[in-house]
């Protein structure tokens, strides 16, 4: 096999069709044949590589090797050429190491081709893709970026790389013709991958730029690929499969070989990653899961290991973006738009935005990290960014598991923008991205967030839905297209650019180019909509139009609105113009086709129902004699209907509806014939099989008989018997009808079909039966009379069929996206050739089924759009040349096209359409004429209702007793009785389908009130005064904020913890117990003690007890002088310790100074840039928010008080009514009894205003809301008023809402009955009897005149008891208000007070993420310097104690050579051989502890060589003065002080290997000192860095703060800062001082001067006393030297040399010596003691042992007796058997007892004697007295 390269090199192209005209791909590579294997085979591998045919030499000879797969060649070499003793893995081993590096594929043998029938003259190329126009902008990762200007994505079968900065479009094709699933690229953007589908599809990797396959990846999976990533080096590519398998799969994908593969999960995946940091771990995320992946070595091998993450409480979600950080974790989005940190496998935190918001309104498609920061794309069309270490290191605060964050920036790219996916371009200084809309469009997007950011960019846009028509200009290279994305737009698919798009309400669903006769120009094209709406759309160039000046840019069309209406209900589903273009006629799923007149305007003619939804229109051509329309509906009916004749206007006024009742139509109502075909089919081939049959077995009868003569006859009989025939296929006809796709006129009343479902596989040719009006169309069947096969068509049926202008081809849309053409003869509607065709697979398999097909107007292009919303623009094969293609020309526009006026468009899906208007205008007549007779028997019943009303007056007049009652006048009791409970029974009905609005509105009014009134503590109340205008109004608080409530608890006042109290009082319970403890023991020590002094004591303890007392004393006087010793060396010590200092200062001026420095040093003014934060001033935003919430709740505390004031003048205001009401109450009854002409006149009760009590607001009544009612229905008949208005004039567009008549009568009659309520009860009030007058007499006149005195100054009194209380009530007001005023001023002052503060939070908001970790950075420094200080003490403290045990030892060292002197006495004549002895180095054996450190021990051995070296020396130097022998005593040498020489030499021999211990301790001690103080200083070093910038960090957060403006007011008498007495107009070098500080400050001078004054005076003092005390110092020095001579001349007088009194004083007794002897006098007397008492023993045990001997002799005779009697009894026995004879011949039975009894006893008595033989020997042997020995002559003769 040949490279592409090398053939590029030898003149061969392999170049790939660019969008100019050529073929797709051309390649010129050779392909290896038999003979040409071995000349490509060198050109195979790379140089200097040893290949595999170098190793097998006969490989040449191989014939038949494909040239496209590098393996073929091992099948056939594995049985002939494997090499023995190779197993299968060494053979597979040896199959991966022969790829070469260079090895490429052949495209042309990979890409797909067209299909092409066999013996057909249809070329290969008889279609030639041109330009897509689409982009699957929905597919996952269907964009990917190859370098900085070339992007790539998958469009149908093919794979387009599009130059976005030239838009020149580059194709490859998909290698199975089944789709592509997914494109990945490699890291280094050498590579790019192109997973496939179909029947266990390929990966094939591609070579970037040289577009070579490189590599194939097989059997990944068995349908389709959804995702493949390359791991972060590009050396292994991890793919997941979709349904049904879902298998995950790594490659090495250069050697071809899967590594490892696992089932990922049950549903499907969305996405595959390796994680950047980590090639072995892996995660996959998708429909309900995300699975976190790791590649480990078990004992089977790598395996992949999968661990599904646990939402636990977290909703489980689809996941579609997730990104892994570098430790690990893994940040996911939601479907409700938040994010989920993973840890493990389980959900760490859920992040959100502060309130609890989502970080995305809507799912998270992608999630990126770039440059530290987290970047995610939502489908809301933002992008923002996060800061990557506040969601590396969140976690959960609290039980809901959520963490509040905020975004760093944001990005919000357009409206209506859902973004899918972004990829980087690498621009260097740029921060460009590519992002994929899944709402049509590729953005260009700048991230970089600086001043200089560039607005989001739009680079392409495309139909976002699937396409659901496409139709070309009948005059240019103009195509339109509609989707159900809500647009229509214009292409000039010549020149391959997008020219307008024009965007509606609801999706788009049919459309047509308007016919020439209609349009000359051809600028018209018709639309319709899914809510039935047809608009009419007119192109036009607005070149030609006046540019008005400002406009930028002119587009090159433009789309004017220039007819709407809306026929129909439905979605519009089919468009047609007559073939004179008289009548549209427009088809919709409402199971309606209506028609229109066509002329200015589209005057609609009628409507026609059909028995289905129409899904195609087609009108007859011109070669039919009438023009007819084919309707073909979903459901098998198909229609055909006359053109409608064309209506006057006068005549259509007065019609109610628009349909046309009178046509007559034909249907065809198709019935399955399918089964009968496949029937029909079968039957013919079983005819031709019998037919074959029958001449064999006639040729063999022939045969047989010839050979076997009449036998053959009958087994020929028998052959026939034994065939059986199959059963035919039987006939079926599915139950639900199989639906229309697609059809054609093929003649008047004929026509060509194509069905779906079962029908699939044919077209059938159908005919029109003859047109019965009375025949119903669902009973009717019929069948098609003709019928032809289509090839592969059974699972992919015709979607679309069209034909070229020119009639002779035939071009079909498959459901499979494909593309077949037929070729056809002009002339042959019968399609009696459907043989051969062209067949190729353009559009996704999958779902993008071919919608639609359009042609040009020359038959020279091909246009396709599928529901995978890519559109396709093919060149059609033609054997004339053509020129080059120029741009379409786009129509000019009309003339006063600009100042024509739009037509309103129909935006809302609800509006009527013509039909429905039309009957709902003869609706709303009819509802008026019944209205207006309603009116008038209105009135009737009125006039009734208002005679009767006066009959029930007249009623009332009469006496009672002639008075009817008021049942009298119901006519029927039944009937009133009746209507009441039908009137219970409406309402109940009422409330009931009420009950779902009354629930809404409640929960209505409980959110508004929950948004708005509860948050409120305080609502304005105004208190109006009485007399003047004055008012007040109290202040609007809602509840105190976080602020107010936000305080954080210092150290100092936290409370101690319970184990802190617990420590401190169990502390002093431990104390207390043990010295309860210590009482006990030393109770019971004395209880011991005085039981030992009642004991009677003796002699050698008497003289015991007096030793030790001497000893003792001689003790206590050493010990007391050793301690007086010791005291005057600590007196002396503290009195040392207690000398200052060369430099000592006193404590009380270092705090002075210290003070001094904090509070008065640094007079810098915080502006300054040296200026020093000291550390208790320096603020954050914490410190901030508590001084803010500080000052919120002081405003809250004095507005609430001011509130309460306010509402306390409001319930004196309602007293004072009160009052006042009483008052004019009890005036007018005063006023009653007065004259006229005495009256005064009477204040006016003052009234409640509203706003003085805003809470009765919210209470209302039925009356309440009648009146709100009638309000809202006042303005809705307005509504209706002008909508009706609005109906009369344009009628046909129906907007109108259904008429609330019901409503303006319950209205009325509510009126009429609180009318007539009111008239009937408004009753007379009974009229007082009436007297005869009679004149007063006197005393009543006296009475009368007394009591008006009374009354007239009650009246006075009252009058000004009102006027008082108005007067005090609005003096309080006043004050009141003016109190507020004051406060009004305050609250201002701190509203500025509050934004000042507010914005200081902001800004150090900003600053605390930086200056924390700079904090952090100093803490850390500072802890690891206080740790390694600590250290240093320790091991201060530790040298410290070692020295101390040194010095320990060396005094106990001193201490035992001074013991041995005095013990060895004066005069000694041995001393210097004790003291040689005591002195001596012996080597001794150590003990080791063993360990298992082997160093150690080797140490060890080390060191004691080192040791055992210097005690040789030592002892070397030592046997060089003298030999002497130290293990013997020498003669005439104390013993004791000999013995003690060598146990005090042993004590010596410890205290130096102590003391060498010791002393290597310290050694290493000082060595780690000295490392540690090298760190300390690093540390420190590193401190001050630290400390230095957070200092400096400081300063810039303080320059920030004195940049914010502070408002503070002053008033004029408060400004000093005067210039020529005017103030100046700059004021930047001004200071603002309160009285009270400039005060202090001032008098702060005058102190100052005082104290300098006063500490001159003290340093003068100070330096007199220093004077003083130096010469009495010198005057000490010069005693001490006297008393120190004084004394040494004493000592040398009394011991003759100075001595050490100290020494003298401690060897005043020598302990050891004084112990030893009190231990041996103890000793001795023990001794004795013993001596004695085993004495006593001794002579109680010879006593014993003499009576035990006396006792034994006497037994010793009894037994001599017994034997000698025993003797004489034996003779007489043996002398009286002699003379007795036979008589006793044998032995009598109690001699035998007898006998026995005396055996038993001697050998009892022979054991005894034994015994006691033993036991005189025995005391023989202790020195007791020694017996005569027993002599056994008695022992012989009882022998004898």
């Amino acid at each position: 096999m040949k490279e592409p390269d090398d053939q590029d090199t030898e003149g061969g192209k392999s170049d790939r069709s660019k969008s100019s005209g050529k073929q797709s791909i051309k390649s010129e590579s050779r392909s290896p044949t038999k003979d040409g294997f071995e000349d490509t085979t060198d050109d195979t591998f790379t140089e200097g590589e040893e290949s595999y045919l170098e190793e097998d030499s006969d490989l040449e000879d191989l014939e038949g090797s494909s040239s496209s797969l590098p393996y073929d060649y091992v099948e056939s070499k594995k049985a002939s050429q494997e090499p023995p003793g190779l197993d299968a893995e060494e053979a597979e081993e040896e199959l991966k190491k022969k790829i070469s590096e260079s090895f490429f594929y052949d495209y042309m043998e990979l890409a797909s081709m067209p299909f092409v029938t066999p013996d057909s003259n249809i070329p290969l190329d008889f279609l030639v893709l041109v330009h897509s126009f689409g982009y699957d902008c929905r597919k996952r990762a269907n964009l990917q970026l190859l370098d900085s200007s070339t992007l790539m994505y998958i469009a149908g079968n093919q794979l387009i790389l599009l130059n976005f900065k030239t838009k020149e479009q580059t194709y490859l094709r998909s290698s199975s013709g089944q789709g592509i699933g997914v494109i990945g690229v490699h890291p280094y953007k050498t590579y790019f991958t192109v997973a496939e589908k179909g029947s266990f599809p390929n990966i094939i990797i591609y070579e970037y730029p040289s577009l070579k396959p490189y590599r194939i990846l097989r059997d990944g999976t068995e349908k389709a690929y959804a995702y493949v990533d390359f791991n972060y080096n590009g050396t292994l590519l991890a793919s997941v499969g979709s349904s049904p398998d879902y298998t995950l799969t790594i490659w090495n994908w250069k050697e071809e070989q899967p590594i490892l593969r696992k089932k990922a999960f049950s549903q499907d995946v969305f996405k595959v990653t390796f994680n950047p940091e980590d090639d072995e771990q892996l995660t996959t995320a998708g429909s309900g899961h995300i699975k976190f992946w790791e590649m480990a070595y078990t004992f089977t091998g790598l395996k992949l290991q999968g661990s599904l993450g646990r939402f636990g409480k977290t909703t489980t979600t689809d996941i579609e973006g997730y990104i892994e950080l570098p430790d690990g974790k893994v940040l996911s989005g939601t479907e409700w738009g938040n994010l989920l940190l993973w840890e493990g496998s389980l959900i760490k935190v859920e992040l959100c935005r502060s309130g609890m918001k989502s970080c995305h309104h809507g799912p998270i498609n992608q999630i990126m990290l770039d440059e530290g920061e987290v970047i995610t794309a939502g489908s809301d069309g933002c992008i923002r960014i996060w800061d990557f270490e506040t969601i590396d290191t969140a976690d959960i605060i609290d039980d809901t598991g959520l963490l509040e964050i905020e975004p760093i920036n944001e990005l919000q790219v357009d409206k209506n923008v859902n973004l899918f996916s972004l990829i980087k371009i690498n621009t260097p200084g740029y921060n460009l991205w590519l992002a994929q809309d899944s709402n049509g469009a590729i953005w260009k997007l700048d991230l970089s967030f600086s001043n200089i950011t560039h607005d989001p960019e739009r680079l392409f846009s495309f139909h976002s839905e699937a396409i659901e028509a496409v139709a070309t200009s009948p005059l240019t290279y103009l195509m339109a297209t509609t989707a159900l994305d809500c647009s229509v737009r214009i292409y000039d698919f010549a020149s391959k650019n997008s020219l307008a798009q024009m965007k509606f309400k609801q999706g788009g669903t049919a459309l047509t180019w308007v016919p020439r006769i209609v349009s000359y120009s051809g600028a018209q094209i018709v639309v319709g909509f899914e809510d039935g709406v047809v608009r009419i759309l007119e192109l036009y160039d607005p070149k030609g139009l006046t540019i008005f000046a400002g406009r930028k840019k002119v587009p090159d069309v433009d789309i004017y609105l220039r007819q709407v209406f809306k026929p129909h209900t439905a979605q519009v589903t089919a468009l047609a113009y007559e073939r004179d273009a008289e009548v549209l006629a427009t088809g919709s799923k409402d199971h309606t086709v209506f028609f229109f007149e066509v002329e200015k305007d589209y005057k609609p003619i009628g409507f026609i129902n059909t028995p289905g939804p129409v899904c195609q229109l087609i009108w007859s051509s011109v070669l039919h004699p009438d023009s007819t329309l084919l309707i073909l509906c979903e459901n098998g009916y198909v229609l055909e209907a006359p053109c409608p004749t064309i209506k006057e206007e006068e005549d259509d006024r007065d019609v109610v509806s628009y349909e046309i009742s009178d046509m007559c139509l034909k249907c065809f109502h198709f019935t399955s014939v399918k089964s009968k075909i496949l029937r029909s089919i079968e039957i013919e081939k079983r005819e031709k099989q019998k037919e074959l049959k029958a001449k064999e077995r006639e040729a063999r009868r022939k045969k047989l008989i010839e050979e076997m003569g009449e036998d053959a006859e009958k087994e020929l009989q028998e052959e026939e018997e034994e065939e059986e025939e199959e059963p035919l296929p039987e006939i079926f006809i599915p139950p639900n009808p199989s639906p229309i796709l697609c059809g054609f006129y093929s003649g008047p009343g004929k026509f060509w079909v194509s069905l779906g479902g079962y029908d699939s596989g044919f077209l059938y040719h159908c005919e029109f039966p003859s047109c019965d009006k009375r025949s119903n169309f669902e009973e009717q069947k019929d069948e098609p009379f003709d019928f032809r096969f289509l090839e592969n068509t059974e699972e992919n049926p015709i979607q679309t069929i069209i034909f070229s202008f020119s009639q002779t081809m035939m071009f079909c849309g498959m459901r499979n996206g494909a593309v077949r053409v037929y070729i056809r003869s002009h002339d042959d509607h019968s399609l009696t050739n459907l043989d051969y065709y062209w067949h190729f697979n353009m559009h996704d398999n999958d779902y993008g089924y071919v919608k639609s097909m359009a042609t040009s107007f020359d038959d020279r292009f091909l246009m396709t759009a599928g529901a995978d919303n890519n559109i396709f623009v093919f060149n059609v094969y033609s054997e004339l040349e053509f020129l080059k293609i120029i741009k379409a020309k786009v129509p000019s526009p009309k003339f006063g096209i600009e100042t024509e006026p739009s037509p309103e468009d129909i935006e809302d899906p609800k509006a009527y359409s013509i039909e429905n208007a039309r009957r709902k205008r003869e609706h709303d007549k009819l509802m008026k004429e019944m209205e207006e007779l309603k009116a008038g028997k209105r009135e009737q019943i009125r006039a009734l209702r208002n005679e009767f009303w006066k009959l029930l007056e007249m009623n009332k007049e009469l006496p009672k007793h002639m008075q009817f009652r008021r049942t009298d006048f119901d006519l029927d009791s039944k009937i009133r009785a009746d209507i009441d409970r039908k009137t219970v029974y409406k309402i109940h009905q009422v409330e009931k389908e009420l009950a779902w609005e009354k629930e809404k509105h409640e929960l209505g009014l409980m959110k508004l009130q929950n948004r708005f009134r509860d948050p409120l503590e305080n609502d304005t109340t105004v208190v109006y005064a009485i007399q003047t205008n004055h008012k007040i109004s109290s202040y609007r608080l809602v509840k105190p904020s976080k602020y107010s409530k936000y305080k954080r608890t210092s150290q100092s006042e936290r409370r101690p913890s319970k184990l802190e109290r617990f420590e401190k009082e169990g502390s002093g319970k431990r104390d207390s117990q043990k010295d309860t403890g210590e009482s006990i023991i030393m109770q019971e020590e004395t209880m011991i003690e005085k039981g030992k002094i009642f004991r009677p004591r003796t002699l050698s303890e008497i003289m015991i007890d007096n030793q030790i007392e001497k000893t003792r004393k001689l003790i206590q006087k050493a010990e007391r002088a050793q301690l007086k010793i010791q005291q005057r060396k600590k007196e002396w010590e503290e009195l040392y310790k207690s000398k200052p200092d060369e430099d000592y200062e006193d404590p009380k001026d270092v705090q002075a100074i210290k003070e001094a420095q904090v509070y008065m040093g640094d007079f810098n003014l915080k502006t300054a840039p040296d200026y020093k934060i000291p550390e208790h001033m320096r603020i954050n935003a914490a410190k901030k928010e508590e001084e803010l919430g500080h000052l919120v709740s002081l405003v809250h505390g004095k507005k609430m008080q001011m509130n309460k004031c306010i509402l306390s003048l409001r319930d004196l205001k309602v007293a004072v009514i009160e009052e006042i009401q009483c008052l004019v109450q009890e005036l007018k009854n005063i006023q009653s009894t007065l004259h006229i002409s005495k009256h005064i006149p009477i204040p006016q009760v003052p009234q409640i205003h509203p706003e003085e009590v805003p809470e009765k607001r919210f209470h209302y009544d039925e009356e309440i809301l009648k009146k709100f009612k009638r309000q809202r229905m006042k303005i809705e008949v307005q509504k209706r008023s002008h909508m009706d208005q609005i109906v009369s004039s344009s009628a046909g567009r129906g907007f109108l809402k259904l008429p609330s008549g019901k409503d303006g009568d319950v209205t009325t009659r509510d009126s009429l009955s609180r009318s007539s309520r009111a008239s009937t009860f408004s009753l007379e009030l009974p009229k007082p009897p009436e007297f005869e007058k009679t004149e007063p007499t006197e005393v009543e006149l006296e009475i009368m005149k007394r009591d008006e005195i009374k009354h007239l100054y009650m009246q006075e009194y009252l009058t000004n008891r009102i006027k008082e209380l108005t007067v005090t009530f609005d003096a309080e007001l006043r004050l009141l208000r003016h109190q507020k005023l004051k406060l009004d001023t305050q609250m201002k002052l701190s509203d500025l007070h509050h934004v000042t503060l507010f914005q200081e939070i902001l800004l150090l908001k900003n600053f605390e993420k930086q200056e924390n970790i700079l904090q952090e950075r100093v803490n850390s420094c500072d802890k690891e310097e206080q740790d390694m200080q600590w250290k240093i003490n320790e091991l201060l403290k530790e040298m410290e104690e070692r020295k101390n045990e040194i010095t320990k030892l060396q005094e106990q060292e001193k201490a035992l050579y001074a013991g041995f002197q005095t013990a060895l006495g004066e005069n000694n004549k041995f001393a210097n051989f004790l003291l040689k002895v005591l002195k001596k180095k012996i080597k001794r054996v150590k003990k080791k502890e063993v360990e298992g450190d082997a160093d150690e021990d080797e140490e060890s051995d080390e060191s004691s060589e080192d040791e055992s070296s210097l005690e040789s020396d030592e002892e070397e130097s030592g046997s060089e003065d003298e030999v002497f022998d130290d293990s013997i005593c020498p003669t005439n040498c104390d013993k004791a002080l000999f013995e003690l020489a060598l146990q005090l030499r042993e004590k010596r021999l410890d205290i130096e290997e102590a003391l060498v211990e010791e002393k290597k301790t310290v050694d290493n001690l000082k060595k780690e000192y000295d490392t540690l103080s090298k760190k300390v200083k690093i540390v420190a070093t590193n401190l001050n860095a630290a400390e230095e910038a957070l200092e400096a960090y400081q300063r810039e957060k303080q320059q920030q703060l004195n940049e914010l403006l502070v408002v503070f007011p002053l008033k004029l008498h408060q400004v000093e800062y005067m210039q020529s007495g005017e103030i100046p107009h700059d004021l930047s070098g001004t200071l603002v001082f309160s009285n009270l500080s400039l005060g202090r400050l001032q008098a702060r001078i005058i102190q100052l001067h005082e104290e300098n004054v006063k500490q001159q005076k003290l340093n003068k003092e100070c330096r007199e006393r220093r004077k003083r005390l130096i010469r009495e110092k010198r005057e000490m020095a010069k005693t001490i030297r006297k008393m120190e001579e004084t004394v040494r001349q004493l000592m040398i007088d009394k011991f003759g040399r100075v001595i050490d009194l100290e020494v003298l004083q401690t060897l005043s007794v020598n302990t050891t010596l004084e112990e030893l002897k009190i231990r041996k006098l103890r000793k001795e007397l023990t001794n004795a003691k013993e001596m004695k008492m085993w004495e006593a023993k001794i002579a109680q045990l010879r006593w014993e042992l003499m009576m035990k001997t006396k006792e034994h002799t006497k037994k010793l005779h009894q037994m001599n007796d017994l034997c000698i009697e025993k003797k004489q009894l034996d003779s007489r026995l043996n002398t009286l058997q002699n003379q007795q004879g036979n008589a006793f011949q044998g032995p009598r039975k109690a001699d035998i007892v007898a006998r026995e009894k005396i055996t038993e006893l001697v050998q009892a008595q022979a054991q005894r004697i034994l015994a006691l033989k033993e036991e005189i020997a025995l005391l023989r042997k202790k020195g007791g007295l020694i017996l005569p020995p027993i002599r056994p002559t008695q022992e012989n003769e009882m022998n004898l």
